[in-house]
Order: C-alpha cells, then sequence, then structure tokens
C-alpha cells in the first residue's frame, strides 16, 4: 500500500531561526522553502536525501485554531510539545565535538547502548534530538 515516509514534521517558533540551527549547526540542507500565502513551506533534510524531509512548521493557521496555536507555542516552549527526532552519523563521539563545539544545547553526552552510542541535544525550540552511531 504505502511505499515510504517522505515528511516528518515538527513545531518550531521561528524557521528563519530553525534554519539557521538545522542547517548551520546541524548541517542539513533546505529541501524546500516556499511562501504558500497561508504559511511557508520549510523543509530540510540530511544532505543527499530528499527522498525523507523533516517540515519545520510554526503552529498556527490554517493547520490550528490561534487558540490551540498559543497552548503549542507554550507546550513547545517548555520543552513539552512532542518534537523528537533520530538521526544517525557513522561517528557519533566526533559528531557530539562538533556540534558542542557550535554550542549546541546538549542534553546528554555519547552513551553506549545496546543499539549502539548515542546523545541528545535540544534546538531552539525545546524539541528533543538524539544522535545514533547504530552498531553493524
Amino acid at each position: 500500500m504505502f511505499t515510504a515516509i517522505t515528511h516528518s514534521q515538527i513545531y518550531v517558533l521561528d524557521q528563519d531561526e530553525a534554519l539557521d540551527f538545522y542547517v548551520g549547526k546541524l548541517g542539513m540542507e533546505v529541501g524546500a522553502d516556499a511562501d504558500l500565502g497561508f504559511m511557508r513551506w520549510l523543509t530540510v533534510n540530511v544532505p543527499g536525501r530528499p527522498d525523507r524531509q523533516i517540515l519545520l512548521e510554526e503552529p498556527g493557521p490554517p493547520r490550528l485554531p490561534e487558540e490551540t496555536a498559543q497552548q503549542v507555542r507554550a507546550l513547545l516552549t517548555k520543552g513539552a510539545a512532542g518534537g523528537h527526532l533520530i538521526l544517525s552519523t557513522e561517528n557519533c563521539r566526533k559528531t557530539y565535538e562538533t556540534l558542542r563545539g557550535k554550542g549546541v544545547d546538549i542534553t546528554e553526552e555519547p552513551t553506549e547502548r545496546p543499539y549502539g552510542i548515542d546523545f541528545g541535544l535540544r534546538d531552539p525550540f525545546g524539541n528533543s534530538i538524539r544522535i545514533t552511531q547504530p552498531t553493524a
């Protein structure tokens, strides 16, 4: 029936700040940046992998009524909006050092797990991100 997951979505409070973080600090590339009139469609993806994009969406109309959007923004600010990404890397410890050097908000240092090595970080809006080096 389905052949792929092409897009995922997380909420951000400011798309320009999100672009600076996801592209400028994490090294992702812009998949799409289009003014649709009623919203800005802004996606990023792992370089060379446009088959899986992340929509960086500001909470608000037309998807959410303004009252609900205010509640989502409040939850996002507290880190409780549920946004979560897991990205893989070939060298977790090197990626950790690179991102730490860029001032990224690291929430957990690289740790050995049954599935590999991973560490945690947060984007400027409180979304949780795990960076994982899977075991071969």
